[in-house]
């Protein structure tokens, strides 16, 4: 039987059970078979073709990922647009119709959705992930899925600048700004750590810059456990071979790029170095390729601040702390990220005594 992509509208043969164009789940199509007469028909008898059934009066269509605008979920959210997509998901601005709050909600991929290691990951995490209620983390709120089998996951709608326009924007954010964003974000961080929720894919794009009624600023985390597989060792086999490698690894952890385990260290380090691109506008490592980049990462040392940055003075104790939260070695940085953040604040206020305190000297 031939099989039809009920978004697009590609009929498709053989085995295939989703549209190679949207990723949608097909379903069958074809006329009913044609069951043969045992008695002859008369020369001037009609033949009579048989029809498909009609839908059903009120049945609606199969809902996919491109349909979902102006549909209720669980006769609670309804949805009103699509707001974003990725390679794994789309994300739709939903209203809760009891109470019109607002929601985001990440409608995931027919490819991930039926991954059985990366769902049952996901539940993992979703269960825990609703406990992650923070001012600074953008958290589960529940997880479904639909008669059609679309898997979505509910979260507070969050608004803002994504701190990765604010760089590129900004420039170099001041010091006393980084700061604070810092402990937001690590104030965040902990409580998920506390959970054994790591985030794996800290950087720029995921923080959200919003503010408040008053007027004053702070960063929100957001996807946590969206099922984001690591798979770092094919990854890296891939850049032996080819020198190519998919994705945006600039934030990645040493311990990512080599395939090992992971902790909350690994998010750390990702912190860390994205408080030195906020100062300085430039990553820490060099390279003309993303090969050599990492290359450098697993090698070298972060490049000093003063160097990325002349003419701006930091102290002494502020590089330390980066090169601390940096370190090649996880057992080498700080063990939680509010240990980092603190450091960070009484190096950039120049408190005395901070090295003595924060280094044992």
């Amino acid at each position: 039987m031939s099989m039809r992509c009920p978004a697009c509208g590609t009929v498709y043969g053989g085995e295939a059970k989703f549209c190679s164009t949207d990723g949608t789940r097909l379903v069958p199509f074809g006329p009913p078979p044609v069951v043969p007469s045992t008695v002859a028909p008369s020369a001037d008898a009609r033949v009579t073709v048989p029809r498909a059934p009609a839908p059903e009066i009120g049945q609606r269509p199969a809902l996919t990922h491109v349909n979902l605008a102006g549909q209720l979920l669980e006769n609670r959210y309804r949805i009103v647009k699509k707001i974003g997509e990725g390679g794994m998901s789309y994300v739709y601005l939903a209203h809760d119709v009891s109470t019109n709050a607002r929601y985001a909600i990440k409608v995931l991929s027919p490819a991930l959705s039926t991954d059985e290691n990366a769902m049952a990951r996901l539940r993992r995490e979703a269960a825990l992930g609703i406990r992650l209620a923070h001012p600074n983390v953008c958290h589960i709120v529940r997880m479904g899925e639909t008669e059609d089998r679309l898997v979505y996951v509910v979260m507070p709608y969050v608004e803002g600048e994504i701190l990765s326009d604010r760089n590129h924007r900004i420039g170099l954010l001041p010091l006393p700004m980084v700061v604070a964003f810092v402990s937001q974000i690590a104030s965040g961080l902990q409580v998920a750590h506390a959970l054994k929720i790591i985030h794996r894919d800290l950087k720029p794009e995921n923080i959200m810059v919003c503010t408040r009624a008053d007027g004053t600023e702070y960063a929100v985390v957001m996807d946590f456990g969206l099922a984001k597989e690591r798979k770092a060792g094919a990854e890296l086999e891939k850049l032996t071979a080819t020198g190519i490698i998919l994705g945006t690894p600039e934030f990645m952890s040493p311990e990512q790029l080599r395939g090992k385990p992971l902790d909350a260290r690994t998010d750390i380090y990702s912190l860390a170095l994205m408080t030195y691109e906020m100062l300085t506008g430039k990553l820490p490592f060099e390279g003309r390729t993303q090969q050599e980049m990492m290359i450098a990462r697993l090698r070298n040392d972060p490049i000093p601040l003063r160097e990325r940055r002349p003419g701006m003075e930091f102290p002494d104790a502020v590089e330390r702390v980066l090169h601390k939260g940096m370190a090649r070695n996880a057992d080498d940085r700080y063990a939680h990220s509010v240990e980092f953040a603190d450091a960070l604040e009484a190096a950039a206020a120049g408190e005395a005594g901070v090295l003595d305190r924060l280094f044992g000297r």
